[in-house]
């Protein structure tokens, strides 16, 4: 089984910033890919950013040039550094990873962490 622990949000006044992280542990072969999703009360989940495992990076229009996605795949970790906040970036803050697991070598199985407030006040 695979698991992915958020930790870093929080309460923060518009414009200032948080770091998230998101860490898989359990038994697996690789992750492929990684991103963070929010979702706010009412709304569907949305994605924020996205990066693969050679590092390439893909982001929501709303938080380009705002927020950074990173990765260290010796520690299996994402992180997501949120600059310049809003308060409309008040949401849950969720962790996917496609990860390769050895009884599955061919298809990567998608998992989600239990998610982190990040609440932005005005």
């Amino acid at each position: 089984q695979v698991q992915l622990v958020e930790s870093g949000g929080g309460l923060v006044q518009a414009g200032g910033s948080l770091r998230l992280s998101c860490t898989a542990s359990g038994m697996f072969s690789r992750i492929t890919a990684m991103g963070w999703y929010h979702q706010a009360p009412g709304k569907q989940r949305e994605l924020v950013a996205t990066i693969a495992s050679g590092g390439t990076t893909n982001y929501a229009d709303s938080v380009k040039g705002r927020f950074t996605i990173s990765r260290d795949n010796a520690k299996n970790t994402v992180y997501l550094q949120m600059h310049s906040l809003k308060p409309q970036d008040t949401a849950v803050y969720s962790c996917n990873a496609q990860v390769i697991t050895y009884d599955r070598p061919y298809t990567p199985v998608e998992y989600w962490g239990q998610g982190t407030q990040v609440t932005v006040s005005s």
